[in-house]
């Protein structure tokens, strides 16, 4: 290891545990916190995200990336020494574009923006939040502004999430997707099947619902040596570290589906972070690759795995068993239907696999719509309820099961990120199409309980890379194709098929 080299990696590693801290803090805000602490996080927050920002992008760690990358052509390219110092790079000349106060103000508006849509909820009431979610659209347009496009705004901000991705092949991926959706949810309504789901409306107790949930996800292979699980408004998955990565989940007494496939959508992002490689600790890189492969892993182990009919032999008895008053008189098949259920729904995180992308589709079009100055904010909870009549043939009754059901915009720095929803469904359809491949007696394993080596084999091809890679060039060096839709197509429309005689 040469001299600047190693002094690379000692500035990365403490801007690395300024990463940490701020997801310690945060977690703690969503899980632990009493609403009296909002305003000293937010500052807490703010500082860190500052120090933070002024550390990565000093001038010393600028040149030392500049003095590396010309030295790098020397360097195995696909090995961990190039790949640190080309994706540190790039990462270092987009945030060298953001100045530290926008920077801060950023990290100040989503501490208030959270708050705020918390109390919007409470209410009901989307005009305590718009004022926040105005605030937060400029701040986005001003990251665009700052990071630089040539097209459309929201080129500039999905391509942090999304390296490479832009705004017109992402109506490309929509377009295709509507093509094959729209047909299918004609055919699933003229077949006049209806799934009985009423199994899963009856009381489960919460408390035996998250033991439950929490049992299969480690039977997956989430380490609870490495993580843990709590309650938070909106779940999610966050990582200290490969030895602490901690998720969350809700739960409803009358609706089984939230807790369990909530639990098992956070698993996938849990074991992501689990198992990437050691070698990569202290760096930037020692994260998922994209937000779309991430989600790639968390839409896996839920629909490809939780929901399919193979999983099904293994879960469903144990259900029985530990809820002998509600699925004693149940059969798996009449099971595994209700859990498929194609029916619009209100709420994107409950929404069956067919019409969920239709849900990303809408906030894909809003968000350019705020982002280029069409949308008027005020009253984009009535453009809300114009959407999903128009997409989905559904009317929120209110602000809550509207436009204010997902957290995100309350963060004003992730404009942007909806996009990789679809995208890890795209993904993680030929990702799981390769590992049948690979794994003929993939389906049989599944069935008997046995994931060890799906994990391994996931753990081998994807996790332990981080990021060293790009989306495409894991979809090329793990399926030999790059990103398409045929995969989750031929999935959707196989599956279905079966669930509706079509």
């Amino acid at each position: 290891m040469s001299e600047k080299y190693g002094r690379l990696k000692a500035l990365l590693a403490e801007i690395y545990d300024l990463d940490k801290a701020i997801a310690i803090l945060t977690w703690d805000r969503e899980v632990n916190m009493p609403p009296g602490g909002v305003e000293g996080r937010a500052n807490q927050l703010a500082t860190l995200s500052r120090l933070r920002h002024a550390s990565f992008t000093s001038d010393e760690l600028g040149a030392l990336l500049d003095d590396l990358s010309s030295k790098s052509v020397d360097l195995d390219p696909d090995g961990d020494e190039a790949r640190i110092i080309s994706v540190t790079k790039r990462d270092y000349d987009i945030e060298r574009k953001q100045p530290a106060s926008l920077v801060e103000a950023v990290s100040r508006a989503s501490s208030a923006g959270l708050e705020a849509w918390a109390r919007a909820k409470e209410a009901k009431d989307f005009s305590i939040f718009a004022p926040h979610l105005k605030r937060n659209a400029e701040l986005s347009r001003e990251i665009a502004e700052a990071l630089g496009y040539t097209d459309r705004p929201y080129d500039a901000l999905v391509d942090r999430y999304e390296p490479g991705m832009t705004t017109a092949q992402l109506e490309t991926i929509f377009s295709e997707l509507k093509a094959a959706i729209l047909p299918l949810v004609e055919e699933i309504t003229a077949s006049g099947v209806q799934p009985d789901d009423s199994c899963l409306r009856l009381h489960y107790d919460p408390d035996v619902q998250i033991r439950f949930s929490l049992d299969i996800t480690t039977r997956f292979g989430y380490d609870l040596n490495r993580g843990r699980l709590d309650k938070s408004a909106h779940p999610f998955a966050t990582s200290f570290g490969a030895g602490d990565v901690r998720m969350t989940t809700r739960v409803q007494a009358d609706f089984l589906n939230r807790n369990l496939f909530a639990t098992m959508h956070e698993s996938g992002h849990a074991m992501y972070e689990q198992g990437i490689g050691p070698n990569l600790s202290g760096t930037l890189i020692a994260h998922g690759a994209s937000g779309g492969v991430h989600e790639s892993q968390s839409r896996l182990w839920e629909n490809l795995v939780g929901r399919s009919r193979p999983f099904q032999d293994f879960l469903f008895p144990r259900l029985q068993q530990t809820y002998p008053g509600q699925l004693a008189d149940m059969d798996v098949e009449t099971f595994y239907r209700a859990i498929n259920k194609v029916h619009p729904s209100l709420n994107r995180v409950e929404s069956d696999e067919v019409t969920y992308n239709l849900h990303i589709l809408l906030r894909f079009e809003l968000e350019n719509d705020m982002l280029e100055g069409r949308a008027n904010i005020d009253r984009l909870d009535e453009v809300w309820v114009e959407r999903m009549q128009k997409y989905l043939g559904v009317t929120p009754p209110d602000p809550v099961q509207g436009v204010l059901q997902d957290i995100h915009w309350s963060y004003a720095g992730e404009f942007g990120t909806f996009p990789s929803y679809t995208l890890g469904n795209v993904i993680g359809a030929q990702l799981f199409a390769q590992a049948r491949k690979e794994m003929p007696d993939l389906d049989t394993q599944i069935a008997s309980g046995q994931f060890g080596d799906l994990l391994g084999w996931l753990q081998t091809n994807l996790y332990q890379h981080g990021r060293k890679f790009t989306p495409n060039e894991l979809l090329q060096r793990i399926t030999g194709q790059p990103l398409g839709t045929q995969a989750w197509v031929s999935y959707v429309r196989g599956k279905y098929t079966q669930i509706y005689n079509l």
